[in-house]
């Protein structure tokens, strides 16, 4: 397939139904409805999706859940479920995505990134089959899915490296895909600096589509879903929409952030560009068939993973 990407419009004019999907896990999917609902403004339905991976201070077992491991799904495909308001872990955690069924009343689809990126291939084909979506989209809140690999603030790279190869390798076979970053840095990981070094590589490689920003009417209707989905990363946006400036600490103290009004854009950009043009860490996972395949390549190249902090986190934490 022509890897040339068409431009934003034409992309969007050629498609129907959008499968929207956060690609980092928990809140990314907050990020993921703000995108949607620019989708369906320009007269595309959409189904929203997110990783079956919540973050440690909501799910105190480390990585993603496996089929195995939850209730109440209905299952598309091994590593594609569908989440309604009660979809849970064994451990009755309530997925991000089951909030946000709640809050939309309508149903979330669910990726378990547990078979690595040819897993997650063969479960977004089911997916968009099922679904009969034409344009699979993907939105990665904070950034980290412009990073080389070598940024220091790096902390989050297995899940966007994953699904970002899994995106590229579905427009190989003919998928119209297209990806967003949202949030600019609201992660606390990737700084402002490199997140801008990383779309100005990304736009002189031909990659960069197009941004939209939130809207008033947006915004409020996100501001009642944060009340509901945990997160911390995709409300960033809402309160530099709103003028916050300055900087911010989050997680907990552990990171700092810049607060600015480009918090609150989505950037919209090809799939293959990213990673052909960018993403090193993506390339690293693309023969992956298991998370811990994927985990290991990222090892080999020098990059320490949230699997890995959260398993850190974990054993520090169990008695002894």
């Amino acid at each position: 397939m022509n890897s040339e990407p068409c431009s934003l419009e034409e992309l969007l004019r050629r498609s129907r139904h959008a499968l929207v999907v956060g690609v980092g896990g928990g809140g990314d999917v907050v990020g993921a409805l703000a995108a949607a609902r620019f989708l369906e403004l320009m007269g595309l339905t959409f189904t929203l999706g997110g990783l079956s991976w919540e973050r440690l201070v909501h799910d105190p077992v480390p990585g993603p859940r496996k089929l195995s491991e939850v209730r109440n799904v209905a299952v598309l495909h091994p590593y594609a479920w569908m989440a309604n308001r009660e979809s849970q872990t064994s451990t009755a955690v309530l997925f991000a995505e089951s909030h946000m069924a709640a809050a939309i009343s309508r149903d979330v689809l669910l990726i378990d990134i547990n078979g690595g990126a040819n897993g997650v291939v063969d479960g977004l084909e089911k997916a968009l089959d099922e679904l009969q979506a034409d344009l699979l989209v993907g939105i990665d809140v904070g950034g980290d899915s412009l990073a080389r690999g070598n940024e220091p603030g790096l902390r989050s790279p297995l899940a966007d490296s994953i699904m970002l190869t899994a995106y590229a390798e579905l427009e190989r076979r003919g998928r119209r895909t297209l990806w967003g970053v949202s949030g600019y840095g609201s992660d606390g990981e990737l700084t402002v600096d490199e997140i801008e070094n990383g779309l100005s590589k990304l736009a002189a490689s031909g990659g960069l589509l197009g941004a939209w920003g939130l809207t008033p009417k947006i915004a409020a209707e996100l501001d009642e879903i944060v009340k509901t989905v945990p997160t911390e990363a995709s409300a960033i946006p809402l309160q530099c929409f709103r003028g916050a400036s300055g900087t911010r600490k989050i997680r907990d103290g552990s990171r700092s952030l810049k607060l600015t009004p480009l918090t609150a854009l989505t950037f919209f950009m090809s799939s293959t560009k990213l990673y052909e043009a960018l993403s090193l860490p993506a390339q690293a996972v693309r023969r992956s068939f298991s998370l811990e395949e994927a985990n290991d390549a990222l090892h080999a190249i020098g990059i320490r993973t949230e699997l890995d902090y959260e398993r850190d986190s974990s054993a520090s934490t169990r008695p002894t």
